[in-house]
């Protein structure tokens, strides 16, 4: 096997692996023998996630948030994944933004494992948001705007959709978990760029219509 279990596990994002139980951390082992050589973080992760909750039989109320909430991390996942290939960031911070890169990827395959066969196909998306950033991946002011702009969004989406959730508590405790990353995310991407983590005592969640307003530019029609 090309990657030990623990290096793999370590892949993981820590929130969604932590809080497992015993029993579930035994399905990474069994997926991880199982994919053998093609074992990576996120196949893993994906396959773990549909034997946990997928089988087919999630109400469509929660697929639909599921779909949704799997849209933006496509969002996300492909825009780092550009940032870092196209070198944007700076080496002071390339940790960072592996890092968040790495994380979004994990929450895109868990996701997906989630959904199964439900699970919609990732948007095509345009970073310039038609022109208007035409340097996202030149300059690192930009792709620092763009960044907060993204996870600030995935924060407030998971919030407006925590509600929806509450017939599955294993996953509305996930989604959970999952917010509680992009809101470090958004803190540690405001910092980097000077500005404070927060602007109050409570933040606002929007709602999914609000939420694809404003990623609208960012998709290419």
């Amino acid at each position: 096997m090309a990657n030990s279990t623990n290096e793999l596990i370590g892949h993981l994002e820590p929130d969604l692996v932590d809080k497992l139980t015993t029993t579930r951390r035994g399905l990474f082992l069994s997926n991880i023998k199982a994919l053998g050589s093609l074992a990576t973080a996120p196949l893993v992760l994906a396959a773990t996630a549909q034997e946990v909750f997928a089988k087919g039989n999630l109400p469509r109320n929660i697929v639909e948030v599921l779909n949704f909430a799997l849209t933006l991390e496509y969002i996300e996942d492909a825009f780092y994944r550009t940032g870092l290939k196209n070198g944007v960031v700076p080496q002071r911070y390339q940790a960072v933004f592996h890092t968040i890169s790495r994380h979004e990827t994990a929450h895109v395959a868990f996701l997906k494992g989630a959904l199964g066969g439900a699970a919609v196909k990732p948007p095509k998306a345009d970073f310039t948001a038609g022109g208007k950033y035409a340097d996202v991946f030149r300059n690192f002011k930009t792709f620092l705007t763009l960044s907060q702009t993204f996870e600030d969004l995935g924060v407030a989406a998971y919030k407006g959709q925590a509600a929806n959730l509450q017939g599955n508590a294993a996953i509305l405790t996930a989604a959970l978990q999952i917010h509680s990353v992009e809101a470090r995310h958004a803190a540690e991407v405001r910092r980097i760029g000077g500005k404070k983590a927060w602007s109050g005592a409570f933040d606002e969640p929007k709602s999914k219509n609000e939420v694809l307003a404003a990623v609208k530019p960012f998709l290419k029609s």
